[in-house]
């Protein structure tokens, strides 16, 4: 249930993503925040690899595909260079790699991973709820900056 909820919300992203051009895509319609759609499909294929490479496959020192100490807010700009397809294609690979990864542990497994500057034990269940939650606020950031792209409301 929990993977399913997830994958459902990983579709809501790609269906806000649907029928736009680039241009749609990278816009920030907030003139106070970064975030833009193709924003929000880097930053998700980074909090993807960080809890289902680095904390259940145990791979901490695996880099973030765009987040660096220099650049913390690689994710979401600069996006003029950003490659729609190439970043689109690293996101689904997360997520494919996120799948196979969870299929290897058990729901109540304990792992160690960073929350609030800190390493704490999380299970396998805590880290499908914790991304259910983070996708879930995203979409709602997607919805709203899709209406203000072009006026497409979902329900």
């Amino acid at each position: 249930m929990l993977e399913g909820w997830l994958d459902y919300h990983r579709g809501l992203l790609l269906a806000k993503c649907a029928g736009l051009d680039d241009e749609q895509r990278k816009c920030r319609p907030v003139g106070t925040s970064l975030i833009s759609l193709h924003g929000l499909v880097r930053h998700l294929a980074d909090v993807e690899r960080n809890w289902f490479r680095r904390v259940l496959r145990r791979q901490p020192g695996m880099p973030a595909l765009y987040v660096t100490e220099a650049a913390p807010d690689a994710d979401w700009a600069p996006l003029e260079t950003a490659d729609w397809a190439a970043d689109l294609a690293a996101w689904q690979a997360e997520c494919a790699a996120a799948r196979q990864e969870a299929a290897a542990h058990s729901l109540d497994e304990v792992f160690t991973g960073p929350r609030g500057g800190a390493l704490v034990a999380c299970s396998l269940r805590w880290i499908y709820n914790h991304m259910i939650e983070e996708y879930a606020q995203h979409n709602g950031h997607a919805d709203l900056i899709r209406e203000l792209i072009d006026g497409t409301v979902s329900s």
